[in-house]
């Protein structure tokens, strides 16, 4: 390898290509604008080193990560070394919060996606004010009310939005959801466009290497997409 370039071991940057080109055309087949549909690799469990390519190689800029440990062991380091670069680094979480995160959760994360309970809202603020930093804010809706699965119920949604904004003063940007395994992902898309409507959110984060195709035409301003990029997990 000659200096300068950059060893890439899972052959992500050129998956990663393909798949922001398999984005634009779908999202100009729905007639829709590329540039409305953002991409958020799922780093978790990949190393830095096997995350470096795609931002050295494959520009991207925006990472999703399921824990805050792993998130705060891995990221500094590869923000800074993408700043060396002149690149700046956007990192969401996309995994369960614990309270007693949401401190280290707020100083980490430029959005934080997975607000599910009125615990998890009232720790955040008190970490926001406390920080004087505001990363965006994603609710997490268990569309297809699993009790195994985080996420507040849609039935519950449309309360505890508003109790999000008016008893715990936070901006919910936009809505999350993760369809159950083995159902067709696109009833519960619809499902979560329908709550961000009804309650005035104009983000959606939904759709995984599986099914990003099926969330594009129904509205999905985020996808999110980990081992179409980095390749299967271990």
């Amino acid at each position: 390898m000659n200096a300068g370039e950059v060893a890439d071991p899972l052959g992500a940057a050129p998956r990663l290509a393909a798949l922001q080109a398999a984005i634009a055309t779908r999202a100009r087949d729905c007639d829709r604008d590329p540039a409305a549909v953002t991409l958020v690799a799922v780093s978790k469990t990949y190393s830095a080193d096997e995350v470096w390519p795609t931002i050295a190689i494959g520009g991207q800029t925006i990472f999703g990560e399921n824990r805050v440990q792993e998130a705060k062991a891995k990221w500094p380091g590869l923000r800074a070394r993408a700043a060396e670069l002149g690149k700046t680094l956007e990192l969401h979480l996309i995994g369960p919060l614990q309270s007693n995160k949401a401190g280290e959760a707020v100083e980490l994360f430029d959005a934080i996606e997975t607000v599910d309970r009125d615990k998890i809202a009232q720790a955040l603020a008190a970490a926001m004010a406390k920080a004087g930093k505001r990363p965006r804010l994603f609710v997490e809706v268990n569309t297809g009310a699993e009790p195994q699965k985080a996420g507040i119920g849609p039935r519950d949604a449309d309360a505890f939005l508003a109790r999000c904004r008016d008893v715990h003063g936070l901006a919910i940007e936009g809505l999350m959801c993760v369809p159950p395994a083995g159902e067709p992902a696109s009833p519960h898309f619809a499902l979560l466009k329908v709550i961000a409507e009804r309650n005035g959110i104009k983000q959606l984060s939904m759709g995984m290497s599986g099914d990003w195709p099926l969330a594009v035409p129904l509205g999905a301003t985020e996808v999110r997409v980990g081992s179409a990029i980095f390749g299967a997990r271990t």
